[in-house]
């Protein structure tokens, strides 16, 4: 092969493309993704539409008009706002205790090496891997053989349960990057080990524990299965959608549900806005 036929088969010309490579196979690849996006995202779509339905009967399941009526008065039914309140409570103490247990277990399994760690890890991937039904009829009967009556204690405590093991997988995977060798030169220059856990290394892995926290937060304010089991006559907001759609489904319902989704998107732009700010600094 002469030189000039080699510069050829190595630098093809500008515009051409490469032989053996066709195009229809990167446009199907992409229209496949774009149905799967469109498969994922069509649920959230219906329900931010409907949040504008004015259904004539009780079932808001069929279009029959716009309006705003539904967004100008979201809190119109009490009990499905109060159900809304103790959700997210519950979302916010489970979360709060978890954060804590969680990013403790994570730092301690990459820092230090003891006898039985690998069964720690195995427990951790229990919650994760194991059925929500299994799970759920186990905490029962745990609570009913402690003999506690089941309520909000309960529901939180299951929470945490299966809430630690998220975040204690995501703020592992953030610690697992960390450079230990930062705490000892903190050390080394007279801080106490609280005051460098506090000034080093808490600061640098904030990044994976908001994220837990994001994650824990969403996957308890939508839990229905875990919580059907240990609620007893508590109604959450997904055990009170459960029950609305063999009586009555308000549009209210896709109208705080929409709510909530806007408000996570403001506040998962405001993190990664923040996050760009301080790697630009």
């Amino acid at each position: 092969m002469t030189v000039r036929a080699m510069e050829a088969a190595t630098n093809p010309a500008p515009g051409g493309r490469v032989r053996g490579s066709p195009r229809w196979g990167d446009w199907l690849l992409r229209a496949v993704a774009g149905l799967v996006l469109l498969y994922l995202f069509l649920p959230i779509f219906v329900i931010v539409l409907f949040s504008f339905n004015d259904p004539k009967g009780k079932f808001n399941y069929t279009w029959q008009g716009f309006t705003l009526d539904n967004w100008a008065d979201p809190f119109k039914y009490p009990a499905l706002t109060e159900a809304l309140k103790l959700s997210i409570n519950v979302a916010a103490v489970s979360t709060a205790v978890a954060l804590v247990l969680g990013s403790l277990v994570a730092i301690a399994l990459v820092r230090q090496r003891w006898r039985g760690q690998r069964a720690v890890d195995t427990f951790l991937v229990l919650p994760l891997t194991a059925p929500e039904v299994v799970m759920g009829a186990a905490l029962l009967v745990l609570f009913l053989d402690l003999g506690w009556a089941t309520g909000y204690t309960t529901i939180v405590l299951a929470h945490i349960a299966f809430e630690v093991s998220f975040i204690a997988m995501t703020v592992r995977a953030r610690v697992r990057g960390f450079d230990w060798t930062l705490e000892d030169a903190s050390m080394d220059l007279g801080a106490s080990p609280t005051r460098t856990f506090f000034r080093v290394t808490l600061p640098l892995i904030v990044p994976g524990i908001v994220a837990a926290g994001m994650l824990s937060f969403a996957l308890s304010l939508d839990d229905f299965i875990i919580t059907y089991f240990v609620s007893g006559s508590t109604v959450t907001y997904p055990l009170y959608v459960n029950a609305a759609v063999k009586a009555a489904v308000p549009p209210q319902i896709n109208v705080l549900a929409t709510a909530i989704l806007v408000i996570s998107l403001i506040l998962l732009a405001a993190g990664t806005l923040y996050r760009r700010k301080r790697i630009d600094v």
